[in-house]
């Protein structure tokens, strides 16, 4: 009976455990068609979104639109997916760096798109892509901070959101211009941004359209440190190194304990403790588990 309540519970913790990474909130019962999507994204061409994966485990993922300062393109959003899919499938991953080509991090999306895309069929259609992706790759088991250099403004702000921490650079801002344009943020940011720095703040800045400098960022808590350089390489230097204290150890913890802490921000008490046990059971005993055990009684003696 017990062995029975144990496999149910057991198979309930699981299902539970599958939204965290791999699926998205908006499927068609929603209204969303993600083909039909996909086509009208494939016409904007401009710019690409690369990913270098590291040996160290540490992935650099490029918003590269230097032309229209890092933009959005169609192309670019679809590639965000592909990117986020390759993600969810590198076990081998525990860090990532999310930052724009040529010192700038991104200006939202690309306005070609958004006039051609003018109806608010084709707007609520785009929130649910962006929403959806941005999503799974908040879901992502790795350790993942935006580097901001130059601007993130409109969308690229919602990108940093996205993000488990953010640097900045001296001279860098990030600035929610959505009401500027006639809109609210469309892709999460609005979600996120209450979850990182309270609604009161949230609410200030987004009616406020504040342009914040590293300084007001990191005072309202919406940045986690600057970085001394505002070069290319060393703020990139300097990225590693911040977030190389928080991956250091096995794939297999770092990735457990990242899952860990989703389940604990987006389930309830309930589901997000049998989501804790299950995780619990991938890594006591294991390899490194059994390594630091070993290692400790050593020390002790």
């Amino acid at each position: 009976m017990a062995a029975g309540l144990l496999k149910t519970s057991s198979l309930s913790a699981r299902t539970k455990l599958l939204p965290q990474m791999g699926l998205s909130p908006y499927n068609t019962s929603h209204g969303f068609f993600e083909e039909e999507v996909k086509k009208k994204l494939q016409q904007f061409t401009d710019g690409s979104v690369d990913l270098q994966k590291e040996d160290s485990g540490i992935g650099i993922l490029t918003l590269n639109n230097p032309r229209k300062m890092n933009a959005f393109s169609g192309v670019m959003m679809l590639q965000l997916l592909e990117k986020v899919v390759e993600l969810e499938n590198w076990t081998e991953g525990k860090g990532l760096i999310v930052r724009g080509a040529n010192n700038t991090f991104s200006s939202g999306s690309d306005l070609n798109a958004v006039k051609a895309l003018g109806t608010p069929e084709d707007g609520v259609a785009l929130c649910m892509f962006m929403q959806n992706t941005l999503t799974r790759f908040m879901r992502l088991p790795l350790i993942s901070v935006a580097l901001v250099q130059g601007w993130a403004v409109g969308g690229g702000a919602e990108v940093t959101t996205a993000c488990d921490f953010r640097l900045m650079t001296p001279g860098s801002e990030i600035r929610f211009i959505h009401k500027e344009m006639g809109l609210i943020p469309s892709w999460g940011g609005t979600t996120r941004l209450i979850e990182i720095i309270g609604s009161r703040q949230a609410l200030k800045v987004l009616t406020g359209a504040f342009k914040l400098d590293s300084e007001k960022a990191l005072n309202i808590g919406l940045v986690d440190e600057v970085l001394q350089s505002s070069d290319e390489t060393q703020s990139l230097k300097e990225a590693r190194e911040w977030l190389q204290q928080f991956i250091k150890g096995p794939p297999e913890i770092i990735r457990a304990l990242k899952k860990s802490v989703s389940s604990g921000r987006e389930l309830r008490l309930e589901e997000a403790l049998l989501t804790e046990r299950d995780l619990v059971g991938t890594v006591w005993g294991g390899p490194a588990n059994l390594e630091a055990v070993a290692r400790k009684g050593k020390s002790s003696k």
